[in-house]
């Protein structure tokens, strides 16, 4: 299903905004060569990652501070922090986020999931 999220000019570079992609919650960023859309929580605790820092076409999560990159959602760099979290990350494996369709359609952002 394909939804109208925004228009471009409504979102500034290393923007992110939370979006409904029908019935899921996901993120939409804005990075300098366009729009791309991820699940909004991080896979290893399940941490919203809406407040999380963008840099460098990732984003950390605030909890343990995995990284993910935006385009792929492939993992960067697993929760490492704070000491000790590695021994939970026996349980919880590396796990990349999902990853949305993002089409720009005369000037409106579109995310299909």
């Amino acid at each position: 299903m394909k939804t109208l999220i925004c228009h471009v000019d409504e979102m500034v570079v290393d923007e992110v905004r939370p979006i409904e992609v029908g019935s899921e919650s996901a993120l939409l960023f804005r990075l300098e060569d366009g729009f791309y859309a991820t699940q909004s929580r991080c896979t290893h605790m399940f941490r919203s990652l809406a407040k999380g820092k963008v840099k460098d076409g990732k984003i950390e999560c605030p909890l343990h501070r995995a990284k993910f990159c935006i385009k792929t959602g492939d993992v960067k760099e697993w929760a490492n922090f704070p000491p000790g979290v590695q021994l939970f990350n026996v349980i919880a494996r590396e796990k990349s986020l999902k990853v949305y369709e993002v089409a720009i359609e005369n000037g409106a952002v579109y995310v299909t999931g």
